[in-house]
């Protein structure tokens, strides 16, 4: 697999697609860092760690509907194995004017774009949520 949270973020969305409650998805310390941002900034339930099928350690992903519509509307995974994009603080994205985050990897850890700005770091775009 070249692209571990791109794989995340897509058994995200079709697990929302089919209106599923949990999904699992292979554990690494990545996947647990963006699963945190988005369980704080209220995308997700919460997730736990397991063992999958095969024995290997796994994240269980808890989903969050509002009123029958998943809570994401959008995930777009916006830096890729094949093109990186870093922004400076001051060129973070705030998605759909400020409703939605942008997750970065910033040297001081992952975290949505408001906390970067709030501790002034930029870093890689992994992915914007609405």
């Amino acid at each position: 697999m070249n692209d571990p949270i791109g794989d995340m973020l897509t058994r995200i969305r079709n697990a929302q697609m089919r209106h599923k409650s949990t999904v699992i998805t292979p554990a690494s310390k990545l996947r647990g860092w963006v699963l945190d941002v988005l369980a704080d900034e209220g995308y997700i339930r919460g997730y736990e760690s397991t063992t999958g099928k095969d024995g290997h350690p796994a994240l269980e992903i808890s989903l969050r509907y509002y009123e029958g519509a998943p809570v994401i509307r959008e995930l777009k995974r916006v830096s890729k194995p094949g093109r990186r994009v870093y922004m400076s603080v001051s060129d973070l994205p705030a998605p759909r004017q400020g409703l939605g985050v942008s997750i970065v990897s910033t040297p001081r850890g992952v975290m949505s774009d408001a906390n970067a700005r709030a501790a002034n770091v930029g870093g890689e775009v992994l992915c914007t949520v609405f």
